[in-house]
């Protein structure tokens, strides 16, 4: 878009094991976002489902290209003329017990532009917390950054923004997003500080859609969506609870950052 300043948005979902009742939800705040602007808006991973078990996405899993779910972001984004990054659809693979957790985006005719596999699956023993994604996952293994009119966006989803070496194979970008499920324990410690650091290490604007709240079966996530411009400033966050957070996007911020400080180009490794 040049120079001329636009609004992204920031979906926040407290998602359930329905998928019916989660895509009347993000039908609803996919207006309000569009209502108030933004014509980018991200929704958060699995806004489609949240189950009792780990298993429960796997009978919501989709065929590439067809099902309820996929339509609904189509239609939605053709609908309110926006792109949209659709947070983490299941996709079926052909591992057994398993799908691919996959972050399409669609552009405002609704058409399928980019897929993207979560690369890097999450792990943890803490307490009484245990989770281990790759039981019911198959990582992806291809990084992906596309071309829009709002400039390059750079497809990443939770446990990823652990890693940097992903967004150095993605750099420059000018969007890196983060659609999320952050645990309340790893949350309060460590998502204000990755996606800081993210914004801050690749002078990009950072847009982190979460869950956040507490779901059926008791896990609670730990919210806080927000977008982070590329000095690492925070410029909307919600804390809890379903909502949209809205930041306007000025290119030439970015390019006065990237102009005063030239870190991508002193690059040596």
């Amino acid at each position: 878009m040049d120079n001329e300043t636009f609004k992204v948005a920031a979906v926040q979902m407290v998602s359930t094991p329905h998928v019916a009742e989660n895509l009347a939800m993000a039908a609803e705040l996919i207006a309000a976002a569009a209502a108030q602007g933004a014509g980018l808006i991200a929704l958060p991973e699995y806004f489609c489902i949240m189950g009792v078990r780990d298993t429960d996405k796997l009978a919501a899993g989709e065929t590439d290209g067809r099902g309820p779910i996929q339509a609904f972001l189509a239609q939605a984004a053709a609908a309110h003329r926006v792109w949209l990054v659709g947070g983490t659809t299941p996709i079926a693979c052909g591992t057994p017990g398993k799908i691919r957790n996959s972050l399409l985006v669609f552009d405002d005719r609704g058409e399928r532009v980019a897929r993207y596999d979560k690369i890097h699956l999450f792990g943890l023993e803490m307490g009484g917390e245990r989770f281990n994604e790759s039981n019911t996952i198959e990582p992806g293994d291809i990084p992906v950054a596309l071309a829009s009119p709002f400039g390059r966006l750079a497809l990443s989803v939770c446990y990823d923004v652990r890693f940097p070496e992903l967004y150095r194979r993605l750099a420059p970008m000018d969007f890196i997003f983060v659609p999320s499920a952050f645990t309340a324990t790893t949350g309060r410690a460590h998502w204000e500080t990755l996606l800081r650091a993210r914004a801050i290490e690749n002078l990009a604007w950072v847009v982190a859609p979460a869950q956040g709240g507490v779901h059926a079966g008791g896990r609670e996530t730990h919210g806080h969506s927000m977008i982070v411009d590329p000095w690492g400033g925070v410029r909307a966050c919600q804390p809890k609870g379903p909502g949209v957070v809205l930041a306007e996007i000025d290119p030439l911020f970015q390019a006065r950052m990237r102009a005063g400080l030239p870190a991508l180009s002193h690059r040596t490794l």
